[in-house]
């Protein structure tokens, strides 16, 4: 019995879908799927469905993608009218949300919290040089442009930074709530530590990648492991002691399709006892 991790499943590339229908079954296992797994309503359902089919129980986060409104899709829902519509699509196949209760994942050693988070992004990764309100223009010195500034809405929030905000305060409250006693497991799809956000081709694309607000949230929760995607870059970063995993599959070009998406799975729960 383990918890494997994925993200940035990007199911609209054909590939991508295959790939995800042929992984195997873990039944007795958990899944957490940390976002990206498309751009439409439609998307999510079948990529939710296939993966429920395989795993005990499936937790999922939304990424920027699942947010867009794209033109003529999904009956024109937008910011947080969409994201609800989003939430309803999951729990409708019976996986955990970053709206419902944090599950307890345990084995005969030892006993987790899984807190699935949705935050967004605050324009924060940015140097304290720039201004917040020229953190985008930054960015467009470079030709980085995210195509949430035209995709992503915030509505009825004033600003993604706004949004980003209210999550914030929200999922704090949340959290502290949790048994002292208890070690945790952060689930986001944006990373939650601006020192993981490597970027070599596009540095400056870090500016929508996170918050500086979660930067001591694997300390202050008590965080064993810190699992997100966004970046498409596979890899573990250790801070404090807490590992953090980056865990995307990402497009066609990113992965080895003939090695399946199976192996793109990474374990985070039990911990290693070596």
């Amino acid at each position: 019995m383990a918890v494997y991790a994925i993200s940035d499943l990007h199911i609209g590339f054909g590939a991508n879908r295959a790939g995800l229908e042929a992984l195997a079954e873990h039944p007795d296992d958990w899944l957490i799927v940390a976002g990206d797994v498309g751009e439409t309503l439609a998307h999510l359902e079948h990529a939710l469905r296939v993966v429920t089919q395989r795993f005990a129980r499936v937790l999922w986060v939304p990424g920027n993608h699942e947010l867009w409104s794209l033109p003529g899709r999904d009956d024109g829902l937008k910011g947080e009218a969409r994201y609800q519509a989003l939430v309803s699509v999951a729990r409708s196949l019976g996986v955990v949300t970053p709206e419902d209760p944090y599950p307890v994942w345990s084995d005969s050693h030892e006993r987790f919290v899984i807190a699935p988070l949705f935050l967004l992004y605050d324009y924060s990764f940015r140097p304290d040089s720039v201004p917040l309100e020229r953190a985008v223009a930054w960015a467009l010195e470079e030709d980085v442009l995210c195509a949430d500034e035209m995709l992503l809405s915030p509505e009825p929030h004033a600003s993604r930074a706004a949004w980003c905000a209210a999550r914030c305060d929200e999922t704090e409250r949340r959290l502290d709530a949790i048994d002292p006693e208890d070690r945790v497991v952060l689930v986001n799809h944006f990373p939650m530590h601006e020192s993981t956000v490597v970027l070599p081709t596009v540095p400056r694309f870090r500016i929508w990648c996170g918050t500086r607000r979660t930067a001591d949230w694997h300390v202050r929760y008590r965080a064993v492991a810190v699992v997100t995607g966004h970046l498409h870059i596979r890899r573990t970063t250790h801070i404090d002691g807490v590992r953090f995993e980056e865990v995307s599959l990402g497009y066609p070009p990113q992965w080895r399709p003939e090695l399946g998406v199976g192996s793109y799975l990474r374990r985070i729960l039990p911990l290693s006892r070596d």
